[in-house]
């Protein structure tokens, strides 16, 4: 949790509350469904919540945009994000409905009244977003043609809509984007000093 303060140090007391209080859920339901690897549990701030959170990084949602994670597994990276932003509304969808079990509860311990959580899959979406999010889902050949059935027309954020995908080494799975694709690629080591990011990349298609 010092991380969390360490790079985020104006949350309001609410935030801190809930930024510390996923510890303990994550702990409680890890015991039942495996939601985060075992081994990974103590380290579930730097490698999950501080992962989740570089998204800020590179773009500080408006007020009001409509954000999808994709994938959501237990939650990440929407529940951090939406913590962060508490005047975005998110969307955490995914196809294994115990892990929403999870997620749901997580966000219903947490007070989170700007998120709904869904089972099922992209295309049966019938909302528009102004980004998707995502964290170890698919890659971006796959990914892209789900996303792009589901992004506004109405561009709001200094970004236009797209794609933003938190990954590994990039260096193969870029060679799967078209040339004519606008994309950015960001290291997380110029928000993070944390040797755990140094290959660590946030990937941004626009739609």
């Amino acid at each position: 949790m010092e991380r969390i303060h360490k790079y985020f140090p104006n949350l309001t007391p609410e935030q801190a509350d809930q930024f510390s209080r996923l510890d303990g859920l994550y702990r409680e339901w890890n015991d039942k469904i495996n939601v985060i690897s075992r081994k990974d549990i103590d380290n579930l701030y730097l490698h999950h919540i501080l992962h989740s959170l570089a998204i800020e990084r590179f773009i500080t949602f408006k007020d009001g945009s409509h954000i999808l994670d994709l994938g959501t597994g237990g939650g990440l990276p929407g529940i951090p994000l939406a913590i962060l932003f508490p005047n975005c509304t998110f969307t955490l969808i995914d196809s294994i409905r115990k892990k929403t079990v999870v997620t749901q509860s997580i966000v219903e311990s947490l007070g989170l009244t700007n998120v709904s959580v869904k089972v099922g899959r992209a295309e049966e979406l019938k909302e528009k977003y102004d980004f998707v999010v995502t964290r170890a889902v698919a890659k971006v050949d796959v990914l892209l043609p789900w996303v792009r059935k589901v992004l506004s027309s109405k561009h709001q954020n200094i970004y236009p809509n797209g794609l933003i995908a938190l990954k590994g080494n990039l260096r193969e799975e870029l060679k799967l984007i078209k040339k004519h694709e606008y994309r950015e690629v960001i290291a997380i080591t110029q928000y993070f000093d944390d040797p755990y990011f140094e290959d660590k990349y946030i990937l941004y298609i626009q739609g």
